[in-house]
């Protein structure tokens, strides 16, 4: 670990303690875990505290952990990509939701307000609601979109299609009419492919 992310490692533990899990640095980056009871006031610490200074929330996603191999853990998860300018490092902090049947977090859009759409996207994708956003609803799906896209055991083909019905002239849905199927590209090369040109 480099002596700057020992560092920050360091002034994390000490500032934030139980209230953090053990920072693990992987690829280069620090990332820190929180229960979701103290999501909120470790978010605020980590902004406000002048020897961490995290001004702005860079990214949030959600995560759905179902499929991941032999994870042993929670569901769903948010992840924040957090950056200081004044001290000039990053960190993420990573949040699991207590209930996978209704995954809920708090919002922390009242610390960093860049993450409103951020939030958005999350609950659309994931289903994740976060508890104390003032306007979360769809961002990128259909207001009549059924389910989230993102959850690993939605289907591919999703579970209806619109189209534009003549007869009422109006666009409807209905469900899918497409077979799930796999679809493994056909590769075609030229005789000549990889050989030098002998034309001189």
């Amino acid at each position: 670990m480099s002596a700057k992310l020992e560092n920050l490692a360091q002034q994390l533990k000490q500032h934030l303690g139980a209230r953090i899990g053990e920072p693990v640095l992987s690829l280069g980056e620090l990332t820190i875990e929180v229960d979701a009871v103290n999501y909120l006031a470790v978010s605020q610490e980590l902004r406000d505290n002048p020897a961490l200074k995290f001004e702005q929330l860079v990214d949030l996603s959600g995560i759905d952990y179902s499929e991941h191999a032999n994870w042993p853990g929670k569901r769903f998860a948010a992840v924040n990509q957090l950056i200081s300018f004044t001290h000039n490092w990053r960190v993420r902090l990573r949040v699991f939701a207590e209930d996978a049947a209704f995954p809920v977090l708090p919002s922390v859009t009242g610390i960093w307000n860049g993450a409103d759409w951020y939030e958005r996207e999350a609950f659309d994708l994931y289903g994740i609601h976060f508890d104390g956003h003032v306007d979360l609803r769809r961002i990128l799906t259909d207001y009549g979109f059924i389910g989230h896209p993102f959850r690993k055991d939605f289907p591919i083909s999703g579970y209806v299609e619109m189209r534009y019905d003549v007869e009422q002239q109006r666009v409807i849905y209905q469900p899918v009419t497409i077979e799930p199927r796999e679809v493994t590209p056909r590769i075609v090369r030229e005789t000549q492919y990889g050989k030098a040109n002998s034309r001189g």
